[in-house]
């Protein structure tokens, strides 16, 4: 009893620094590649200190800044972009992984995510497998460059492939020093999984995760932290057992007027009832 009350005690893998909340950008996807500096000001004010960027290209970067203009901006409102969402890092395609690489570098990010996969290479068992290796040998590169590799889930990974799931096969195919996993929690709960039992067969692996609520009555709509159906200060309390270092306020379906008052509202839940 003792060993299982420590485990969700509440004491988290970012205690020994400053206690912070995360924004993942494209929470504010509307309004942020109109008006960078403008909505990055907005985020700050809100009591983020972290983010985590998205939509980066070879062509247009991060909506048309280069990684230097925006970790300016970043910097002159005391935000930092602790990781990226980044495109075709497990696509063959060595150009994109080494901008990537690069871009995250500039502004200073711990990690290079893999935010989705496309449905049409991963369709079976033998397909996630395959992606294992893809993953594994991106990771390497990026250990190589002095990054970490992430791998971002939704609830496709949670299908069954025979006697196993993709987000299995990932965990199990993958090397714990070349890759680490950004727990997207309400998908996690949405395809019908424990995020603490995931973390008590795989501790440490989760060292980020996505935070954002389920409506009670929609379960496809997300709702702002403290508003919805997940019991987050459960597992808020299994932190440390998770590897959590960083997390990040992430709302996919914002159906309410105003995106960036719906973070707000997230982030003050957060610092008041669950750090």
């Amino acid at each position: 009893m003792v060993a299982a009350a420590a485990l969700l005690a509440p004491s988290f893998a970012f205690a020994a620094r400053e206690q912070v909340v995360g924004l993942q950008l494209y929470s504010l996807r509307d309004d942020l590649p109109k008006d960078v500096k403008g909505v990055l000001e907005k985020v700050a004010k809100a009591g983020f200190k972290e983010v985590e960027t998205y939509g980066f290209s070879i062509k247009d970067q991060f909506w048309g800044l280069t990684p230097q203009e925006l970790k300016k901006i970043l910097d002159d409102n005391g935000l930092k972009a602790v990781s990226g969402h980044y495109s075709y890092l497990i696509n063959d395609n060595e150009a994109e992984l080494n901008a990537a690489i690069a871009a995250a570098k500039v502004l200073g990010s711990e990690y290079v995510t893999v935010p989705w996969l496309d449905e049409s290479i991963r369709k079976t068992a033998d397909d996630y497998k395959k992606l294992a290796i893809k993953i594994n040998k991106a990771g390497q590169v990026c250990k190589d460059a002095g990054i970490r590799l992430a791998y971002h889930n939704h609830n496709f990974e949670f299908d069954k492939h025979g006697d196993t799931t993709g987000y299995e096969i990932l965990l199990t195919g993958t090397d714990k020093s070349l890759v680490d996993f950004e727990l997207d929690l309400y998908w996690v709960v949405r395809s019908g999984k424990d995020p603490i039992k995931l973390f008590q067969e795989n501790p440490g692996r989760f060292t980020m995760w996505h935070v954002k609520d389920m409506d009670k009555n929609k379960k496809e709509w997300n709702t702002e932290v403290g508003q919805g159906s997940i019991n987050f200060k459960s597992i808020f309390a299994a932190a440390k057992l998770s590897g959590m270092k960083h997390f990040f306020v992430e709302h996919e379906t914002n159906y309410k007027p105003n995106p960036i008052e719906s973070v707000a509202a997230s982030c003050a839940y957060i610092k008041k009832e669950l750090i």
